[in-house]
């Protein structure tokens, strides 16, 4: 049975005082973007309260913020262990200057482009239509990746490849296209800027194993714990908002999750 915690309370004390050193196999993060908004919570036709400011300033006032979250990610994280951050054109670049600080540059393994198709579309550029993430390992000789265990997509020119190559499907590259979870599907939650769970299934199936530790410390709406779940793994969540911990509370209901305030 898996053993699934989420605590309700800032990252920065929970991981010290709750997370052992060279502890989690795997560690997935989608933070603030320093993108200069306010984000609300959604349930059916009101809204509720404010989610989270994504507010920090400057580039460097958001970094100053992430710097020991990110020292307290490289302390629990195993010498063989993965980290992938999740990020956009906001700070993406930054970021990366500064995990390279932290990880080694030979430790930075593959920069993903999650590509998407939806919403409102700028006349006077090119629309962003992308987040990146950011994928490390603490040890760039010595992580687990079990492509085998990824899921396959068409080939683009199925006429170029052989009939068993079309059946089997191709392995995806480091552009990931798929859609933002819809507005009105039943993987939606009404918590922003929550990610689909086909995506985070993905990097929980190829980058873990069964009984494996995985850990997100920005947790939001718990789709990276429930991936883990489903797949067996066990799971630390962390948030600081009480509405993020009210829809993990409804998404977990019925299964194994202790919940720590």
């Amino acid at each position: 049975m898996n053993t699934n915690i989420i605590y309700c309370g800032d990252n920065l004390e929970v991981l010290p005082n709750h997370v052992a050193e060279n502890s989690i196999d795997l560690i997935y993060i989608d933070p603030p973007f320093n993108s200069n908004r306010v984000y609300e919570v959604f349930w059916g036709e009101g809204v509720e309260k404010r989610a989270f400011r994504d507010r920090f300033g400057d580039a460097m006032a958001y970094l100053d913020w992430m710097r020991p979250r990110l020292h307290q990610l490289y302390r629990v994280l195993k010498s063989n262990g993965t980290f992938y951050y999740h990020c956009d054109w906001h700070a993406g670049h930054y970021v990366k200057v500064l995990l390279d600080g932290i990880f080694g540059r030979a430790s930075f393994l593959n920069e993903i482009v999650w590509a998407y198709d939806y919403g409102a579309r700028t006349t006077k550029r090119w629309a962003p239509k992308h987040d990146t993430i950011l994928w490390y390992a603490r040890d760039p000789k010595r992580y687990t990746f079990r492509g085998n265990e990824s899921d396959r997509l068409p080939y683009l020119a199925p006429g170029l490849v052989t009939p068993e190559k079309r059946a089997r499907g191709k392995l995806p590259t480091d552009t990931w296209w798929h859609t933002i979870v819809s507005p009105t599907g039943k993987e939606k939650t009404g918590y922003p800027t929550q990610k689909p769970l086909a995506i985070l299934e993905r990097i929980v199936k190829v980058h873990s194993k069964p009984g494996d530790r995985l850990l997100d410390f920005f947790a939001g709406s718990g789709s990276f714990g429930d991936a883990a779940d489903r797949h067996g793994r066990d799971v630390v969540l962390v948030d600081s908002s009480a509405q993020a911990i009210r829809v993990m509370r409804k998404r977990f209901r019925g299964r194994e999750a202790r919940f720590v305030r």
